[in-house]
């Protein structure tokens, strides 16, 4: 018998939209601004991370800010670019609308604070989520599982039920170890292999019978 997963969980920045080059430029600008060396390589290590988590990095680099302050500034930052730019990664939107026709629920697992997934969610166009997981809405950001965890909590299913799509390490890891059936699409940093997941090299023709392929393959498995 095919089985077909509960709910489908989205990380955010690198997986369905690449604002991930934004959060880079923030962190060199800001370290920049305040004549910190901090540059690509360093930011590179930050992808998936909380932002609290970043900031403390920068704060331990030499930043003379406080990490809310630090937040702020990247978040402005981010959410001015993302007023004009909506770099959609290849495949994401169009498996989103294929599982949302199919009643299948949906969620937005984001380590981002809650100004900018809303500012993102309204460029989408559609009903895209039916609950948002903000890194301003968890005590523990991923790679602890608890955001995936409260996006399962949220639309009322169980964890083990729900396929989750994450392109970092840390998110990887949060997604994987919450119990759901962990898809990796690396973008800008490489993920390692693993059998607690899968591998995929992007979203582009991914569809929902593939996602049920993968899913059951994985539940199949045990």
């Amino acid at each position: 018998m095919t089985l077909t997963p509960r709910a489908v969980l989205f990380d955010m920045d690198g997986t369905i939209i690449d604002t991930e080059p934004f959060w880079l430029e923030a962190e060199m600008d800001l370290a920049a601004r305040h004549g910190v060396k901090w540059d690509l390589s360093d930011a590179l290590k930050q992808v998936g991370q909380g932002l609290r988590i970043t900031s403390k990095n920068m704060q331990d680099a030499g930043v003379p800010l406080t990490i809310d302050e630090m937040v702020d500034d990247m978040i402005d930052f981010v959410v001015n670019k993302a007023k004009v730019q909506q770099p959609w990664c290849p495949g994401a939107l169009e498996l989103i609308q294929e599982i949302r026709a199919a009643g299948i629920r949906t969620a937005l697992v984001t380590m981002s604070y809650n100004r900018l997934a809303n500012q993102i969610l309204d460029s989408i166009g559609f009903d895209a989520f039916d609950v948002v997981v903000t890194g301003d809405s968890v005590k523990n950001p991923k790679p602890h599982p608890e955001p995936y965890l409260k996006a399962a909590e949220l639309l009322e299913v169980a964890i083990e039920d729900c396929v989750a799509f994450e392109d970092s390490v840390p998110g990887i890891t949060s997604a994987a170890s919450s119990g759901a059936v962990a898809i990796a699409v690396p973008n800008h940093v490489p993920i390692p292999e693993s059998d607690r997941y899968t591998q995929l090299d992007s979203l582009r023709g991914f569809t929902l019978d593939r996602l049920i392929a993968h899913y059951n393959a994985r539940v199949n498995r045990g």
